[in-house]
């Protein structure tokens, strides 16, 4: 079976598409995280592969819950969506529009991993660099790992730089072996 990211990623697109070509690139992507939110429900979830209950009500299902957020483009997603036994796949659908929408408006997500918490103006710094080196604006996610021992490991994308003390002592090693 093909993966849900694989089979979301056509939806995404015309997703994106369809929100680009209207200017509404934040009221898709809060419809679709809305419309995500409710088949990720258990009690939604559970009747997604029920055979007794048809695509039309479960698109409805899905409708009547999210409300009007959605607009009619959005709608007419869900029905086709549910007419394609897809709705499972919202939440990877709404991840990936999510990525196309923060790469056509320029922004980059950074997950920085240190050794101990950054404060406010660290954070602030390395969030201007980053942006310099990315050629981007940065959403910086931070996170602590004691095991790091120091330093700290920024990761955008495929782009991994480890600064930590961690992975110098790895090279180190990996030099000395070599």
């Amino acid at each position: 079976m093909a993966d849900k990211t694989t089979i979301a990623r056509p939806y995404a697109k015309a997703a994106f598409a369809e929100a680009r070509g209207d200017s509404m690139l934040d009221a898709w992507s809060g419809a679709l995280h809305t419309a995500a939110a409710v088949v990720e429900d258990p009690r939604v979830h559970s009747l997604l592969g029920d055979p007794h209950v048809t695509s039309l009500q479960l698109a409805q299902l899905v409708l009547d819950i999210a409300g009007a957020g959605l607009g009619e483009h959005g709608k007419n997603f869900v029905v086709a969506l549910a007419e394609a036994r897809r709705l499972d796949c919202l939440p990877e659908i709404a991840a990936l529009f999510d990525s196309y929408k923060d790469e056509a408006e320029g922004i980059a997500d950074v997950t920085v991993t240190s050794a101990a918490p950054l404060d406010a103006k660290q954070q602030q710094s390395l969030a201007a660099a980053l942006s310099r080196r990315l050629k981007r604006e940065v959403r910086l996610h931070c996170t602590t790992d004691s095991e790091l021992l120091g330093g700290a490991v920024v990761r955008s994308g495929d782009l991994v730089i480890d600064g930590s003390v961690r992975g110098r002592l790895e090279r180190i090693a990996n030099e000395l072996v070599a």
